[in-house]
Protein backbone atom coordinates (compact mmCIF):
# COMPACT_ATOMS: atom_id res chain seq x y z
CA UNK A 1 0.00 0.00 0.00
CA UNK A 2 3.08 2.41 0.53
CA UNK A 3 4.51 2.02 -2.77
CA UNK A 4 2.67 4.48 -4.55
CA UNK A 5 3.51 7.22 -2.25
CA UNK A 6 6.94 6.52 -2.04
CA UNK A 7 7.24 6.04 -5.95
CA UNK A 8 5.33 9.60 -5.91
CA UNK A 9 7.84 11.16 -3.72
CA UNK A 10 10.78 9.65 -5.89
CA UNK A 11 8.65 11.35 -8.86
CA UNK A 12 8.92 14.89 -7.46
CA UNK A 13 12.48 14.26 -5.75
CA UNK A 14 13.54 13.55 -9.77
CA UNK A 15 10.90 16.15 -11.32
CA UNK A 16 12.44 18.60 -8.60
CA UNK A 17 16.10 17.94 -9.63
CA UNK A 18 15.55 18.10 -13.68
CA UNK A 19 14.04 21.33 -13.06
CA UNK A 20 16.56 23.01 -11.06
CA UNK A 21 19.49 21.86 -13.49
CA UNK A 22 17.67 22.69 -16.52
CA UNK A 23 17.00 26.37 -15.24
CA UNK A 24 20.74 26.39 -14.25
CA UNK A 25 22.19 24.84 -17.75
CA UNK A 26 20.05 28.21 -19.27
CA UNK A 27 21.89 30.52 -16.77
CA UNK A 28 24.66 29.32 -17.97
CA UNK A 29 24.23 29.45 -21.49
CA UNK A 30 23.24 33.17 -21.50
CA UNK A 31 25.53 34.22 -18.89
CA UNK A 32 28.48 32.67 -20.96
CA UNK A 33 26.92 34.27 -24.47
CA UNK A 34 27.09 37.62 -22.63
CA UNK A 35 30.33 37.27 -21.57
CA UNK A 36 31.65 35.83 -25.33
CA UNK A 37 29.86 38.04 -27.82
CA UNK A 38 29.96 41.52 -25.66
CA UNK A 39 32.29 41.55 -22.41
CA UNK A 40 35.15 39.99 -23.17
CA UNK A 41 35.16 41.75 -26.56
CA UNK A 42 35.85 45.35 -25.24
CA UNK A 43 37.66 44.31 -22.37
CA UNK A 44 34.38 45.44 -19.85
CA UNK A 45 35.39 43.28 -16.45
CA UNK A 46 31.85 43.13 -14.95
CA UNK A 47 32.69 42.32 -11.43
CA UNK A 48 33.18 38.50 -9.61
CA UNK A 49 35.78 35.96 -10.87
CA UNK A 50 34.82 36.64 -14.37
CA UNK A 51 35.93 40.34 -14.24
CA UNK A 52 39.14 39.72 -12.82
CA UNK A 53 39.39 36.64 -15.58
CA UNK A 54 39.31 39.27 -18.47
CA UNK A 55 41.17 41.44 -16.64
CA UNK A 56 44.18 38.95 -16.44
CA UNK A 57 43.47 37.48 -20.27
CA UNK A 58 43.86 41.06 -21.27
CA UNK A 59 47.14 42.17 -18.82
CA UNK A 60 48.73 38.54 -20.20
CA UNK A 61 47.92 39.42 -23.62
CA UNK A 62 47.91 35.74 -24.53
CA UNK A 63 47.15 34.60 -28.62
CA UNK A 64 44.56 32.52 -27.30
CA UNK A 65 41.57 33.51 -25.31
CA UNK A 66 41.63 32.10 -21.70
CA UNK A 67 39.22 33.77 -19.91
CA UNK A 68 37.26 30.09 -18.74
CA UNK A 69 40.68 28.48 -17.94
CA UNK A 70 41.41 31.20 -15.39
CA UNK A 71 37.57 31.24 -14.40
CA UNK A 72 37.79 27.80 -13.59
CA UNK A 73 41.37 28.03 -11.69
CA UNK A 74 40.00 31.18 -9.32
CA UNK A 75 37.39 29.67 -8.19
CA UNK A 76 39.00 26.01 -6.75
CA UNK A 77 39.63 27.39 -3.44
CA UNK A 78 36.67 29.28 -3.45
CA UNK A 79 34.54 26.47 -3.95
CA UNK A 80 36.32 24.70 -0.49
CA UNK A 81 34.90 27.52 1.13
CA UNK A 82 31.27 27.02 -0.73
CA UNK A 83 31.53 23.45 0.45
CA UNK A 84 32.53 24.36 3.95
CA UNK A 85 29.67 27.14 4.24
CA UNK A 86 26.79 25.30 2.17
CA UNK A 87 27.23 21.60 2.18
CA UNK A 88 27.38 19.44 -0.67
CA UNK A 89 24.44 20.33 -2.04
CA UNK A 90 25.38 23.55 -3.13
CA UNK A 91 28.40 22.49 -4.05
CA UNK A 92 27.97 20.15 -6.41
CA UNK A 93 25.39 22.22 -8.13
CA UNK A 94 27.56 25.17 -8.48
CA UNK A 95 31.01 22.54 -9.49
CA UNK A 96 28.76 21.88 -12.16
CA UNK A 97 26.89 25.93 -13.14
CA UNK A 98 31.65 26.60 -13.00
CA UNK A 99 32.53 24.40 -15.25
CA UNK A 100 29.51 24.14 -17.69
CA UNK A 101 29.27 28.04 -17.90
CA UNK A 102 33.27 28.48 -18.03
CA UNK A 103 33.08 25.24 -21.04
CA UNK A 104 30.82 27.67 -23.10
CA UNK A 105 32.94 30.79 -22.69
CA UNK A 106 35.73 28.61 -24.38
CA UNK A 107 33.66 27.11 -26.79
CA UNK A 108 31.90 30.39 -27.74
CA UNK A 109 35.38 31.70 -28.07
CA UNK A 110 36.32 28.87 -30.34
CA UNK A 111 33.35 29.25 -32.23
CA UNK A 112 33.53 32.53 -32.90
CA UNK A 113 37.20 33.02 -33.01
CA UNK A 114 36.35 33.27 -36.92
CA UNK A 115 33.43 35.53 -37.49
CA UNK A 116 33.38 39.08 -36.95
CA UNK A 117 32.09 40.58 -33.65
CA UNK A 118 28.47 41.22 -33.58
CA UNK A 119 29.03 44.75 -32.58
CA UNK A 120 32.11 47.52 -31.77
CA UNK A 121 29.91 49.83 -30.00
CA UNK A 122 30.67 50.29 -26.96
CA UNK A 123 27.42 51.36 -25.05
CA UNK A 124 25.68 48.57 -27.18
CA UNK A 125 28.01 46.06 -25.66
CA UNK A 126 27.87 47.21 -22.24
CA UNK A 127 23.92 47.30 -22.27
CA UNK A 128 23.72 43.66 -24.28
CA UNK A 129 26.52 42.01 -22.02
CA UNK A 130 25.46 43.62 -18.68
CA UNK A 131 22.15 42.40 -19.48
CA UNK A 132 22.57 38.66 -20.43
CA UNK A 133 25.28 38.32 -17.39
CA UNK A 134 22.14 39.38 -15.34
CA UNK A 135 19.48 37.63 -16.33
CA UNK A 136 21.72 34.18 -16.75
CA UNK A 137 23.34 34.55 -13.01
CA UNK A 138 19.90 35.24 -11.32
CA UNK A 139 18.56 32.55 -13.19
CA UNK A 140 21.53 30.43 -11.81
CA UNK A 141 21.07 32.02 -8.13
CA UNK A 142 17.22 31.09 -8.27
CA UNK A 143 17.79 27.26 -9.12
CA UNK A 144 20.22 27.76 -6.00
CA UNK A 145 23.47 27.20 -7.58
CA UNK A 146 26.18 29.86 -8.24
CA UNK A 147 28.89 30.17 -10.61
CA UNK A 148 31.44 29.69 -7.76
CA UNK A 149 33.73 32.72 -7.14
CA UNK A 150 33.02 36.09 -5.53
CA UNK A 151 29.18 34.65 -5.59
CA UNK A 152 30.04 32.41 -2.76
CA UNK A 153 31.51 35.40 -0.80
CA UNK A 154 28.03 36.79 -2.03
CA UNK A 155 25.95 33.88 -0.41
CA UNK A 156 28.74 34.36 3.06
CA UNK A 157 28.26 37.91 3.13
CA UNK A 158 24.02 37.50 2.37
CA UNK A 159 23.57 34.54 5.45
CA UNK A 160 25.26 37.58 7.88
CA UNK A 161 23.22 40.45 6.71
CA UNK A 162 19.89 39.63 5.93
CA UNK A 163 18.67 42.79 5.67
CA UNK A 164 20.80 44.01 2.21
CA UNK A 165 19.48 42.32 -1.24
CA UNK A 166 22.53 39.82 -2.91
CA UNK A 167 22.45 42.40 -6.00
CA UNK A 168 23.38 45.19 -3.91
CA UNK A 169 26.12 42.88 -2.13
CA UNK A 170 26.94 42.18 -5.32
CA UNK A 171 26.98 45.34 -6.78
CA UNK A 172 29.73 46.46 -3.54
CA UNK A 173 32.13 43.64 -4.80
CA UNK A 174 31.63 44.62 -8.37
CA UNK A 175 32.37 48.06 -7.96
CA UNK A 176 35.85 47.29 -6.29
CA UNK A 177 36.35 45.22 -9.05
CA UNK A 178 36.03 47.80 -12.03
CA UNK A 179 38.28 50.14 -9.64
CA UNK A 180 41.00 47.50 -9.92
CA UNK A 181 40.33 47.10 -13.91
CA UNK A 182 40.52 51.10 -14.29
CA UNK A 183 44.17 50.96 -12.34
CA UNK A 184 45.27 48.01 -15.23
CA UNK A 185 44.17 49.62 -18.60
CA UNK A 186 43.96 53.28 -17.64
CA UNK A 187 40.96 53.83 -19.21
CA UNK A 188 38.06 56.51 -17.68
CA UNK A 189 35.89 55.87 -20.75
CA UNK A 190 36.34 52.16 -20.63
CA UNK A 191 35.51 52.56 -16.47
CA UNK A 192 32.25 53.98 -17.47
CA UNK A 193 31.30 51.75 -19.82
CA UNK A 194 32.21 49.01 -17.37
CA UNK A 195 29.65 50.94 -14.62
CA UNK A 196 27.32 50.95 -17.12
CA UNK A 197 27.70 47.31 -17.45
CA UNK A 198 27.00 46.86 -13.80
CA UNK A 199 24.37 48.56 -13.31
CA UNK A 200 22.71 47.09 -15.52
CA UNK A 201 23.46 43.44 -14.42
CA UNK A 202 22.62 44.34 -10.61
CA UNK A 203 18.63 45.45 -12.35
CA UNK A 204 18.51 42.31 -14.09
CA UNK A 205 19.72 40.24 -11.36
CA UNK A 206 17.69 41.30 -9.05
CA UNK A 207 14.35 41.54 -11.12
CA UNK A 208 15.69 37.54 -11.99
CA UNK A 209 16.41 36.65 -8.79
CA UNK A 210 13.07 38.53 -6.21
CA UNK A 211 11.26 39.55 -9.11
CA UNK A 212 8.80 36.21 -9.28
CA UNK A 213 8.18 36.55 -5.35
CA UNK A 214 6.98 40.07 -5.22
CA UNK A 215 3.44 40.83 -5.58
CA UNK A 216 0.42 43.32 -4.71
CA UNK A 217 -1.07 42.89 -1.27
CA UNK A 218 -4.50 44.55 -1.42
CA UNK A 219 -6.99 46.10 1.29
CA UNK A 220 -10.52 45.88 0.52
CA UNK A 221 -13.23 48.20 2.61
CA UNK A 222 -16.65 47.12 1.39
CA UNK A 223 -20.27 46.14 2.88
CA UNK A 224 -20.94 42.52 4.29
CA UNK A 225 -22.60 41.12 1.30
CA UNK A 226 -20.61 43.09 -1.22
CA UNK A 227 -17.32 41.14 0.63
CA UNK A 228 -19.09 37.60 0.26
CA UNK A 229 -19.62 38.32 -3.67
CA UNK A 230 -16.33 39.36 -4.41
CA UNK A 231 -14.33 36.50 -2.33
CA UNK A 232 -16.80 34.23 -4.30
CA UNK A 233 -15.32 35.79 -7.33
CA UNK A 234 -11.66 35.63 -6.49
CA UNK A 235 -11.95 32.52 -5.79
CA UNK A 236 -13.67 31.11 -8.59
CA UNK A 237 -12.29 33.72 -11.31
CA UNK A 238 -8.43 33.94 -10.23
CA UNK A 239 -7.59 31.08 -7.63
CA UNK A 240 -6.93 33.23 -4.94
CA UNK A 241 -7.49 33.50 -1.26
CA UNK A 242 -8.49 36.02 0.73
CA UNK A 243 -9.13 37.10 4.84
CA UNK A 244 -11.79 38.90 6.36
CA UNK A 245 -11.23 41.59 8.81
CA UNK A 246 -14.45 43.27 10.38
CA UNK A 247 -14.31 46.91 10.82
CA UNK A 248 -16.34 49.72 11.40
CA UNK A 249 -16.13 53.45 9.54
CA UNK A 250 -15.03 56.14 12.18
CA UNK A 251 -17.30 58.45 10.65
CA UNK A 252 -20.81 56.95 9.56
CA UNK A 253 -20.03 54.21 12.51
CA UNK A 254 -21.58 51.64 9.70
CA UNK A 255 -20.24 48.00 10.06
CA UNK A 256 -17.55 47.55 6.98
CA UNK A 257 -15.78 44.03 6.06
CA UNK A 258 -11.99 44.53 5.05
CA UNK A 259 -11.06 41.73 2.24
CA UNK A 260 -7.08 41.10 2.65
CA UNK A 261 -5.33 39.28 0.06
CA UNK A 262 -2.01 39.13 -1.69
CA UNK A 263 -1.56 38.50 -5.45
CA UNK A 264 0.61 37.99 -8.47
CA UNK A 265 1.30 41.68 -10.60
CA UNK A 266 -0.25 39.75 -13.86
CA UNK A 267 -3.57 38.76 -11.94
CA UNK A 268 -4.02 42.39 -10.12
CA UNK A 269 -6.15 44.11 -13.26
CA UNK A 270 -8.68 41.10 -13.07
CA UNK A 271 -8.66 41.85 -9.14
CA UNK A 272 -9.49 45.53 -9.90
CA UNK A 273 -12.25 44.70 -12.50
CA UNK A 274 -13.73 42.21 -10.09
CA UNK A 275 -14.19 44.60 -7.41
CA UNK A 276 -15.51 47.42 -9.35
CA UNK A 277 -18.23 45.41 -11.28
CA UNK A 278 -19.44 44.58 -7.68
CA UNK A 279 -18.62 47.72 -5.57
CA UNK A 280 -17.82 50.76 -7.25
CA UNK A 281 -17.95 52.88 -3.85
CA UNK A 282 -15.28 50.23 -2.22
CA UNK A 283 -12.58 51.81 -1.09
CA UNK A 284 -9.27 49.88 -2.08
CA UNK A 285 -5.62 50.19 -0.87
CA UNK A 286 -2.89 48.62 -3.34
CA UNK A 287 0.56 48.26 -1.98
CA UNK A 288 3.67 46.12 -3.26
CA UNK A 289 4.76 43.03 -1.23
CA UNK A 290 8.14 41.96 -1.56
CA UNK A 291 8.07 38.98 -0.39
CA UNK A 292 5.73 36.47 0.58
CA UNK A 293 5.88 33.43 2.17
CA UNK A 294 2.73 30.52 2.10
CA UNK A 295 0.40 28.54 -0.26
CA UNK A 296 1.11 29.77 -3.72
CA UNK A 297 4.18 31.65 -3.04
CA UNK A 298 7.84 30.98 -1.32
CA UNK A 299 7.79 27.78 1.52
CA UNK A 300 9.04 29.32 4.77
CA UNK A 301 11.93 27.03 4.59
CA UNK A 302 13.06 27.83 1.66
CA UNK A 303 16.36 29.27 1.10
CA UNK A 304 16.80 33.30 1.35
CA UNK A 305 18.25 34.48 -1.93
Amino acid sequence: MEKPAVNTERKTKVLKFLKKYSVTTLGCIIYSLGVSLFLDLKNLAPGGVTGIAIIINAVLGLETNITGILVIAINIPLLILGAVFFGKNFTLSTIYATVVSSLLIELWNLILKDYPPLTDDLLLCSLAGGALFGIGLGLIFRSDSSTGGTDIIVKILRKKFRYIKTGVISLAIDFIIMGIAFAVFRDFELACYTLITIVVFTVLFDLVLYGGNSAKLLYVITTQDNSVLICDRLLKDLDVGATYVDGEGAYTGEDRRIIMCAVKNYLYPKLRDIVKEIDPHAFMIVSSAKEIYGEGYKDHFDEEL
